[in-house]
Formats: structure tokens, C-alpha cells, sequence
């Protein structure tokens, strides 16, 4: 990895992606961030692109030319992209020296996620996979309690949307890798990040198809404990919500509340900055990205086989 000496102070992140998410989330705690330049902003649509840097006073860039442009302009890259096209443009942002800031999940293919850990690896450069409850502060500690206090006996996740619901206006549900994917892929990261941090690894996994886009999962976790997920982005809004219990020798312990994606995000750059400045692998890099992808694409082989 490169030296703390070696990258300028403020980091200069630049982001690919212009969509929603960029809109709402990466690009205003990116350009709000008191550690941070953003050093620009990249998109398939020059006008897309000119307006979300505009609105943040960076720069836009655009076109193949303009994708190394950005990498030469950054120490690292925050994405906002599909997933299969994250995963090579990570490839190519670590081969260019940047550091990354990788949006869930990392691929959709094993293949796809395990180029991105390699690459990572090979060149030296810190990563962090954006789990939104593994860095936002309520949650975020909420987690190294849990995992700490140990002695848990099962556990139980809900994480129910409600983007495909009769009558929904998100602008995520124009997403065709969510609508493709459904709840596993997109929701599914966010849970088993939880899990295993407080249960341990997953040992054994079965997966069962719910309605819609609902998927079932029953896990067993290397401590001994147990759990079962349920994820999905098609429940009736009066359904919908998020549910994290925990069941164990000291009674139960439920996820708290966290103050939205935003402040999660700036929690990731803080974690990102740290790993670039100390060379400490973050416990949600790219190689646990690719663990996430492992366990997703077990699941959903499973769920599309019953």
C-alpha cells in the first residue's frame, strides 16, 4: 500500500456514478466531508455528470478518457454503479493506484468479486465494501457490543422493501439490477453483515424462494449459533421494515435505529481514510466483498433450484 506520506491531505476521492444513489448519498458526503476533496465526478451522460458536479463545484468527467482522467485526479474512487460494472472499473481503478470505496454488492459473480479482492491485493490499495450498518455509528456500535458480549444462541433478520410494491415511486426501482436481482443481492449484504461479525462465518446455508422477490435463508455460523433471513423488495408497504434480533444467554438484543444512508457513508470514508493511513485491512474490504458474493450466489443457486 502506498504510504501515508504519499497521499495528500485532504484525501481526494472522485465518484463514478451519477444515478440516485449518487444523487442522495455518495456525492453530498463526499463533498461535505471535512477530510475529503472531491476530486470529480464521472458519468455515461456528460449532462448527467455536469450536473451533479456542478451542484458539489468539481469537475465532470465523461468517455473512456475521462474514467482515467478522474483515477489520475484521486487517491481513491467511491462508486455508484451497478454492480457488474463496479467490479471492473475497481479492477481498473486499483491497477491505477487508487484506493476504493465499493458500493454493495461488489459483483454478481464470483469471478467479477474475486478479480476486484486481487486486484486490491496486488496493488497494495485499502477498500471498503459499503455495508450501511457496519458504519453508521448507532449500528456500527451497537455490533462490536453484540459480538463482544458473545454467547449468542440464534438470531433472527428481517429486511423487507417495498420498491416493487403497488403504487411505489422510489427512484431505486428503476434500478434493472435490483428489479433483476431482487432483495438477495441488494438487501441481503446489509443482514449478513450483521450476522457475521456477532455469529461468525457461515458454515452451512439453505435458501428457499418466498413470494415475489422474497428470499429465505437458514444459516449455521461458525460459533454454533443459528439464523434465519428473510429479504425482499416487493412487500406491501405497511409490511415493509428492517429487523435485526439477537436470542442468547443474556436475553435478546434488537438492532438499534441509525440516522440514514448519508451519515453511514461518511462513516465508510472515515473508515477507508483509516485504512489508507495505518495499512490495517478493514474487516468489510473487498476480500470480505467477495465472501459476501460467495455466500449470495450459493443462495440464490439454491432458491432458483427448489
Amino acid at each position: 500500500m502506498d504510504s501515508p506520506a504519499g497521499i495528500t491531505a485532504p484525501l481526494r476521492i472522485g465518484l463514478l456514478g451519477t444515478g440516485p444513489w449518487a444523487h442522495n448519498t455518495q456525492a453530498p458526503a463526499l463533498a461535505a466531508h471535512p477530510g475529503v476533496e472531491l476530486s470529480g465526478v464521472w458519468g455515461r451522460r456528460a449532462e448527467a455528470a455536469d450536473a451533479l458536479a456542478a451542484a458539489h463545484g468539481t469537475r465532470a468527467y465523461t468517455g473512456e478518457e475521462g474514467i482515467d482522467a478522474l483515477l489520475e485526479a484521486s487517491d481513491a474512487v467511491a462508486f455508484a454503479l451497478p454492480p457488474d460494472v463496479q467490479a471492473p472499473l475497481a479492477v481498473r481503478a486499483a491497477e491505477a493506484g487508487c484506493h476504493l470505496l465499493m458500493d454493495k454488492p461488489v459483483a454478481t459473480t464470483v469471478e467479477g468479486a474475486r478479480a476486484v479482492a486481487g486486484a486490491a491485493e496486488k496493488a497494495g490499495v485499502a477498500s471498503v465494501v459499503f455495508c450501511t450498518l457496519r458504519f453508521a455509528p448507532e449500528t456500527s456500535a451497537w455490533i462490536a457490543e453484540q459480538a463482544a458480549v458473545g454467547g449468542w444462541f440464534t438470531a433472527r433478520a428481517q429486511w423487507l422493501g417495498s420498491l416493487y410494491a403497488a403504487g411505489s415511486t422510489s427512484a431505486y426501482a428503476d434500478s434493472p439490477w435490483r428489479r433483476e436481482k431482487g432483495g438477495l443481492w441488494d438487501v441481503g449484504p446489509h443482514a449478513l453483515s450483521v450476522l457475521i461479525p456477532i455469529l461468525g462465518d457461515v458454515e452451512h446455508l439453505t435458501a428457499a424462494r418466498g413470494p415475489a422477490d422474497t428470499t429465505h435463508l437458514i444459516l449455521r455460523h461458525t460459533s454454533g449459533a443459528s439464523s434465519t433471513v428473510t429479504l425482499g423488495l416487493s412487500a406491501p408497504p405497511g409490511a415493509a421494515g428492517v429487523e435485526i434480533e439477537f436470542r442468547g444467554e443474556r436475553g435478546t438484543a434488537s438492532v438499534p435505529g441509525w440516522d440514514g444512508a448519508e451519515t453511514a457513508f461518511r462513516g465508510a470514508v472515515d473508515a477507508l481514510a483509516e485504512a489508507v493511513r495505518t495499512g490495517v485491512p478493514h474487516a468489510c474490504d473487498a476480500r470480505f466483498g467477495l465472501h459476501l458474493t460467495e455466500l449470495l450466489v450459493a443462495a440464490e443457486t439454491q432458491a432458483q433450484a427448489g
